[in-house]
């Protein structure tokens, strides 16, 4: 354990959302919802504004659209938030060379390894100096991007972690090495890394509910409660004892999710459900540590402890939720549940820093479109028959042919083929400039035109095929 506090852990404040914020001028101060848009998406980062309206990360996008109607509901910008992570992590950097990203928002650096080590080691106040140079690193960052940062700082990756955690929003926190367990004391025990609710729940029942708790409780007890690897390894924890080393730029192997029910299912369609939330929970965590994976792996606990996997690999890596989601449910198919499940994950390995221009993913959802249009189809050849559509208001006027009408008749050749617009997508016009993407929808697009740098843009509406109008890289936040 470190004498001084020259562990920091830097975690930006609501990352995709901030970034959103920050390159739309229009949403600064208003709820802000990053995530899938789709009928099985989940909220990737929400702004602080829509968290007040309970809105969280991994929860259903329709739950939250249900908590906060009115907010910006936007889709991931990913090519902009690795142009910003890239330009936090080479001010970290400059403190230090062992940089650990953890994501593509959150690092851990050794203040000690970098230019400022041998005073840090000389002067009388150390934590003085690192609090000056976390001020510092805040405040370029904001310079830089116009977005903040939470910094903790301490003897270890443990209280540097939770020290972040308890500076968030936009704040500094350092705890003293010596003082971990005062610190830690009065925290849930869920403060601690590894403790998940299945583990929080034994821990209750034994009247274990802070961390003090866990301290006194001793080895043997949690031993006994957890397992030996497990119960060991939260006493250490417990007692503030960590002494992993910073690991510049780690290479993961895997990005997995996985949770444990308090109640075993047994229900298929439930199971299938759960394994569909995951699935999106590992793409948010793949896309927002920038990596592709080309292997699928389903993990199943089953009633009587006893634990399967499963997996497939693609053609390429892909980080496409609909490819992932879809091989995922096949592999649950594989597994045989009767007696109930309490454990599943979902895993994405064979990582690559890419993703190919990904046929396979563009043919899964075009097989899927095909077949929905085909339903239509036959359901429309007979008028009248039950489960035919009714023409009425909102639906095709006489001799006009619905979007998918369209879109096969330009596979075929005979139309220009209807471009797809997706809310927050960076766009310029040969008229107004660059702007982004409000909706779209009845062959139109609205549009509002403002850059990061301007004041809130004006908004302007367009067929969705106007050949003045056409896709954008992303702006950076500041003029260069």
């Amino acid at each position: 354990m470190r004498s001084l506090p020259s562990i920091i852990h830097l975690d930006m404040d609501a990352f995709f959302a901030s970034v959103e914020q920050a390159a739309k001028p229009s949403l600064r101060g208003k709820p802000v919802i990053v995530g899938g848009l789709g009928g099985r998406g989940v909220v990737s980062t929400a702004s602080y504004e829509a968290r007040k309206f309970g809105v969280h990360s991994a929860m259903p996008m329709a739950q939250a659209r249900r908590l906060c109607p009115n907010a910006a509901f936007l889709t991931g910008r990913f090519e902009a938030y690795r142009r910003v992570s890239d330009l936090v992590m080479g001010l970290l950097r400059e403190l230090s060379p062992l940089v650990e990203p953890l994501s593509l928002d959150e690092a851990f650096v050794d203040l000690a390894a970098g230019p400022y080590g041998p005073a840090l080691a000389a002067s009388a106040d150390g934590a003085a100096l690192v609090l000056a140079l976390a001020e510092d690193l805040r405040a370029d960052i904001e310079r830089r991007t116009g977005l903040t940062a939470s910094v903790g700082a301490a003897g270890s990756k443990l209280m540097a972690k939770i020290a972040s955690e308890q500076a968030k929003p936009d704040g500094l926190v350092l705890v003293v090495p010596g003082q971990e367990r005062a610190v830690l004391g009065p925290m849930s025990v869920r403060a601690l890394p590894g403790v998940g609710p299945a583990t929080e729940q034994v821990l209750r029942r034994a009247g274990l509910t802070t961390v003090a708790d866990l301290a006194e409780a001793g080895e043997a007890e949690l031993v006994q409660l957890l397992g030996r690897a497990h119960g060991a390894g939260v006493l250490q924890m417990a007692l503030g004892l960590d002494d992993r080393p910073v690991v510049p730029d780690r290479d993961a192997k895997s990005v997995s999710v996985e949770d444990t029910f308090e109640v075993d299912l047994a229900d298929r369609d439930r199971i299938l459900h759960e394994v569909d939330v995951l699935a999106a929970r590992c793409v948010g965590r793949l896309r927002a540590a920038g990596r592709s994976g080309r292997t699928v792996v389903l993990k199943v606990r089953r009633f009587d402890f006893s634990t399967l996997t499963r997996s497939e690999t693609l053609r390429g890596p892909t980080d496409d939720e609909t490819v992932i989601t879809d091989t995922a449910r096949r592999l649950a198919a594989q597994v045989d549940v009767t007696g109930g499940v309490r454990l599943l994950g979902v895993g994405v390995s064979q990582l690559a820093d890419y993703t190919q221009e990904d046929l396979f993913a563009q043919a899964v959802r075009e097989a899927a479109r095909e077949q929905a249009e085909l339903r239509e189809q036959a359901a429309a050849a007979e008028p009248g028959q039950e489960g035919a559509p009714e023409p009425g208001p909102g639906g095709p006027e006489p001799g006009e042919r619905p979007a998918e009408a369209v879109e096969e008749a330009a596979e075929a050749g005979e139309v220009p083929t209807v471009r797809r617009w997706m809310p927050g997508q960076d766009v310029t016009h040969t008229e107004f400039g660059p702007g982004w993407v409000q909706g779209s929808g009845v062959g139109r697009v609205t549009v509002r035109f403002e850059t990061p740098w301007s004041g809130p843009g004006r908004v302007r509406t367009f067929l969705v095929d106007d050949p003045a109008l056409e896709p954008a890289r992303p702006l950076p936040l500041r003029q260069e």
